[in-house]
């Protein structure tokens, strides 16, 4: 054995019991004094699992697209190597394997599955030659980390031009969609194919509109997503590739589920979908289009996606001093503009507590709120407590949207925040939502379990 990955190896496990010990969730340290050890620690694990790997990045929708693979893939008897935590850089990955990893070379698992962070994709790639890789989606998402779209969608594309993984790819986004132009190896398209929850234009948030080929404006038959729907450029006749895996017949169910019709090369069947949102049911379409691409048999794909639970504040539900809380992660303009649009379905006036950060993992840059559609919600929200390291500038963007000044509170600190939220009660039981960014629902949620009302995000 490689004495460096024995060494890394041994002390990654220390470090990694200490972490625990201390109550931590040890899901990057123990990775990192790995790769410092032996710098080929991931690729020299991941070559152990006997079925390889799979990888999965998009700019929203990673760690519940892996969690629904994860529901189908185990279901169909598949042993994971998983990192369902949501560590998704390269000390995340180590981690996830240093912990599969066992004695003589042997793994507690079978098929390695990662969500892969949007900057690490090509170096994790070349470190574990996956079998397939999933590309679902880019949007603008930190654009003080990683620049423009194209800084992003550059990369993805050498990738896939040189990568002998199978490319399952989302057909909807244009940039996914060039992606896949020109290779030897067709990629397996998925997309939604029903034009009755199409959006009636473009938001002014959309990222890419224009044809990367020629700059020309695509035209948009109809719109999903922010950019993602079916489109053509007039000019050089570029399109939406046709995808071989995907929905039809969508019923969106509010904040609690939503319906459709999942259509592969194998058959169709009706998926009822635990999830709330067009943007959940773009994750299962995903998490679909990767287990068919690995043999799964279609009824196993739905009873896979109809088991799987919300992951840890994204769409969860708990119930906080007796009132029920749902967690919507909100991160760039994209995702927070389908939270908003979803919370449109629910009927009567809601109670919302936005917590908003700018701490390095949410980006620095939090001038996206202005881009995110809260007018639409403004009418109907009874009571919105603010908080987070940049609360004033959001109570801000909601008194611009139209939100009543007597109906906003700003509270920066989070505990308090939420306790008064919770404290104000609407004369009916309705819920209280909260939308945070990230580390605001990393917090969030340790102040809940802190108070027994929710269990650890790393367990």
């Amino acid at each position: 054995m490689n004495p460096s990955l024995t060494a890394g190896v041994a002390l990654g496990r220390l470090v990694g019991a200490g972490a625990r010990l201390r109550g931590g969730g040890a899901t990057s340290l123990p990775g990192k004094v790995l790769l410092r050890a032996c710098p080929g620690g991931v690729g020299a694990l991941g070559r152990r699992l006997p079925e390889g790997n799979v990888l999965l990045s998009a700019t929203n929708g990673k760690t519940t697209t892996s969690a629904l693979a994860a529901g189908i893939l185990r279901r169909a008897g598949h042993r994971l190597v998983h990192n369902h935590s949501g560590a998704n850089m390269a000390g995340g990955i180590a981690s996830t394997l240093l912990a599969a990893s066992r004695s003589r070379g042997r793994m507690t698992g079978e098929l390695g599955l990662f969500e892969v962070d949007e900057f690490w994709l090509e170096q994790l790639s070349d470190a574990l030659s996956p079998r397939a890789i999933v590309l679902s989606n880019l949007f603008r998402d930190q654009l003080d980390r990683y620049g423009e779209l194209d800084t992003i969608a550059e990369r993805w594309a050498a990738l896939a031009a040189r990568t002998s993984a199978t490319l399952v790819l989302g057909a909807d986004d244009p940039l996914i969609a060039d992606l896949g132009r020109g290779l030897e190896r067709e990629p397996l398209w998925f997309g939604i194919e029903d034009d009755r929850i199409a959006l009636p234009r473009l938001s002014h948030a959309s990222d890419s509109a224009h044809c990367r080929r020629c700059g020309h404006p695509y035209h948009y038959e109809a719109i999903y997503l922010g950019h993602l729907g079916r489109y053509r450029c007039p000019n050089c006749g570029q399109g939406r590739p046709r995808p071989a895996v995907y929905a039809r017949d969508v019923v969106l169910e509010g904040v609690r589920a939503s319906r459709f019709e999942l259509v592969t090369p194998a058959g169709a069947a009706t998926v009822q979908l635990p999830l709330p949102g067009l943007y959940n049911l773009c994750n299962a379409l995903a998490a679909a289009a990767l287990a068919h691409q690995l043999g799964v048999a279609l009824e196993v794909i739905v009873a896979g996606l109809q088991d799987t639970a919300p992951a840890f504040g994204r769409g969860e539900t708990l119930i906080a001093d007796g009132r029920e809380l749902r967690i919507l992660l909100v991160k760039n303009p994209a995702g927070a503009n389908e939270v908003l649009r979803t919370l449109a379905l629910e009927p009567g006036e809601h109670d919302l507590l936005v917590v908003l950060n700018d701490q390095i993992a949410d980006g620095r840059d939090v001038s996206w709120v202005w881009d995110a559609d809260f007018e639409t919600l403004a009418g109907r929200l009874r009571r919105v407590t603010c908080s987070g390291t940049r609360a004033a500038e959001l109570a801000l963007r909601l008194k611009y949207a139209g939100v009543p000044e007597d109906r906003i509170t700003m509270i920066g600190e989070l505990r308090p925040a939420l306790e008064h939220a919770l404290a104000d009660r609407p004369p009916a039981a309705a819920p209280l939502y909260a939308l945070p960014t990230y580390t605001a629902m990393l917090a969030l949620r340790e102040l809940l379990v802190a108070r027994g009302e929710a269990r650890s995000s790393w367990t």
